[in-house]
């Protein structure tokens, strides 16, 4: 096999096999409205018969357009955050978009900073940054980039778009549920301090019981993990024959470790405790029991974020389109039987 039988065909050689001018293949890859259906038809039965692929250098050099998008994201062994890098992923290639991703252990000043110098040197045309912690986004304010860029999960009041569920709403729909059932009291395991999620749901649970006419309780913190639910379990637990019915866990993997600690006390859930989730994690409907909780639609996240970084890509949209805040859904099953004071949930 010759050096020449090895080199990937160019569109040079497309065009000597269609007969046609090298413009006319490139007008033909482009999409022009000015190509005859033949000659169109001609030009791409050539390129199938050659394996010809698209130098996509070129066609930036040519366009100056790369069609590739960066995503800057940290704690992506969580749920919520690989939910959504998978979400933003699969609405770019929907697009015809290609995604260059930077994964930090955490989105500090310098390190953030680094990231966006990377994905320049690379051509991205725009960033979908997925910072839930408070202090990325303030990170991410005191930046200049030479792109758009768009924040997820951190309910943005700085100036940067953003996109999110909202976690407030979340928050109200969860306590809600446990008020309405009967519980006169909702105690709360809330996420790490910093995460502006886990301060949206906290707020919820607050003003959803306020609303009601019930002081809040004694706030638990865990740090998103199962162990960080067992422990704060074991503190419920202890609690469960003084009055406390019901607990709103800011997510399902804590959830997890709760409902073991509770078990492990002799607690039974629902007839004794009753308890709520976040997120709607694959596992939870196969818990025990299966986990009312609620789902956050991650990919229309992924939707509306990449729809509004495009925005601001092709200057179609406002410079500083407002926050999109999407909506939350409460999924009830057998961890929040309705509840009556003094009543067994099994026999209501």
């Amino acid at each position: 096999m010759t050096q020449a039988q090895l080199r990937p065909p160019t569109m040079a050689d497309v065009a000597r096999l269609a007969g046609v001018s090298h413009q006319t293949v490139s007008r033909v890859l482009g999409n022009h409205p000015n190509v005859r259906q033949e000659t169109r038809a001609k030009v791409l039965r050539a390129i199938e018969e050659m394996g010809y692929r698209r130098n996509s250098s070129a066609r930036a050099l040519a366009t100056r357009r790369t069609r590739t998008l960066g995503v800057v994201a940290s704690d992506t062994t969580l749920y919520g955050p690989a939910s959504t890098l998978f979400a933003l992923e699969e609405a770019a290639r929907a697009e015809g978009y290609l995604v260059s991703t930077v994964s930090l252990r955490r989105l500090t000043v310098d390190k953030l900073s680094e990231a966006l110098d990377h994905l320049s040197e690379g051509g991205v045309e725009g960033v979908v940054a997925i910072a839930p912690q408070r202090s990325a986004v303030e990170a991410l304010a005191g930046l200049r980039y030479p792109f758009p860029v768009v924040t997820v999960g951190s309910g943005s009041g700085l100036g940067i778009p953003s996109v999110c569920v909202d976690q407030y709403a979340g928050a109200c729909l969860a306590t809600g549920h446990l008020l309405a059932a009967g519980h006169r009291q909702v105690w709360h395991l809330a996420g790490p301090e910093d995460w502006q999620e886990a301060a949206d749901r906290a707020a919820g649970w607050r003003a959803t019981l306020e609303a009601a006419g019930v002081e809040p309780p004694l706030m638990l913190r865990g740090d998103w993990s199962p162990q960080s639910g067992y422990r704060a379990g074991q503190e419920l637990a202890r609690r469960a024959g003084s009055g406390l019915t019901a607990v709103f866990v800011a997510n399902d993997q804590m959830a997890l470790g709760v409902l073991r600690a509770l078990r492990e006390a002799g607690v039974r859930t629902p007839e004794d405790v009753a308890v709520v989730g976040f997120d709607d994690i694959p596992e939870s409907e196969f818990y025990a029991p299966p986990l009312t909780t609620v789902r956050q639609d991650f990919p229309a996240v992924g939707r509306q974020s990449i729809a509004m970084l495009l925005g601001l890509i092709e200057g179609c949209g406002p410079p500083g389109p407002a926050p999109i805040a999407i909506e939350p859904q409460l999924v009830v099953r057998a961890s929040t039987f309705p509840y009556t004071p003094g009543q067994d949930a099994r026999t209501a």
